[in-house]
């Protein structure tokens, strides 16, 4: 079995380089724990040289997005410069990215451009909220076939990550995660949308993640339910917490 996946999405957090530091010192006295998984960490791009010396034993640097434009732009972080840190992972397609107008065709071109930079594809996808219709099913098949539809090959498609993050479940009006039940079902939903685009074999190649109101008080509900591990917010700034989601994916 491939080994469980968890990646910490600081998001623009903590404050300060000092409680950086603290969050560091948490982490490294369970890097042992860290590092029977896949770890990655999402920092803000102020903090990526301080987490990529303190982390480098025991987890990999991700970020929080990857740009596509090409050029002088003021602002602008090409992808050569994440390398240059030592970026494995993207977050592309974040619902707080989405919110902000990007279209499932600029997360069809991000991905695109993670795969051609050899970083690997965190791809987001989620509903805003349930209906008892379902069509909040055919919301989530039509975001990840478009999210998706740069992908051809197959090879290409096993270096992706799918999260499956519900933007009612995170939220600041948020009432907590969703049921275990629900997100078994989900996963097998998404699995079939995976086999319907490039094959069971390659389908069952890319991992499922889960990302919403994900804490250390939830996550042994979850582990069961067919994901391959998680995307954490605000439990990630908390290194206490954040260990044990860690350890809840090694169990047995």
């Amino acid at each position: 079995m491939a080994k469980r996946i968890l990646v910490a999405n600081w998001k623009n957090f903590p404050d300060s380089l000092q409680q950086v530091g603290e969050i560091l010192d948490g982490y490294s006295k369970n890097s042992s724990v860290f590092k029977k998984i896949s770890t990655f960490i999402a920092p803000p791009l102020s903090y990526f040289e301080s987490v990529s010396k303190r982390t480098k034993s025991f987890a990999h640097l991700a970020s929080q997005d990857i740009f596509i434009e090409k050029g002088t732009i003021t602002g602008l972080v090409g992808a050569d410069i994440l390398k240059s840190f030592g970026v494995r992972l993207s977050i592309i397609g974040h619902s707080e990215r989405r919110s902000l107008g990007e279209t499932n065709e600029f997360v069809s071109e991000k991905i695109k451009k993670a795969l051609k930079e050899n970083i690997i594809p965190l791809v987001c996808v989620g509903e805003s909220e349930r209906d008892r219709e379902g069509e909040y099913l055919e919301f989530i098949r039509h975001e990840l076939r478009l999210s998706l539809a740069g992908v051809k090959r197959k090879d290409d498609a096993k270096k992706l990550i799918i999260a499956y993050e519900p933007i009612w479940a995170i939220s600041t009006k948020a009432k907590g995660a969703i049921e275990a039940e629900d997100l078994a079902q989900m996963v097998i939903f998404i699995k079939k949308i995976l086999t319907d685009l490039y094959g069971r074999e390659t389908a069952d190649r890319i991992p499922i993640l889960y990302g919403g109101s994900v804490d250390q008080n939830n996550v042994s509900d979850f582990v069961q339910t067919g994901i391959s591990g998680f995307l954490v917010g605000r439990a990630s700034l908390d290194s206490k917490k954040f260990s044990e989601i860690a350890k809840s994916l090694i169990k047995k």
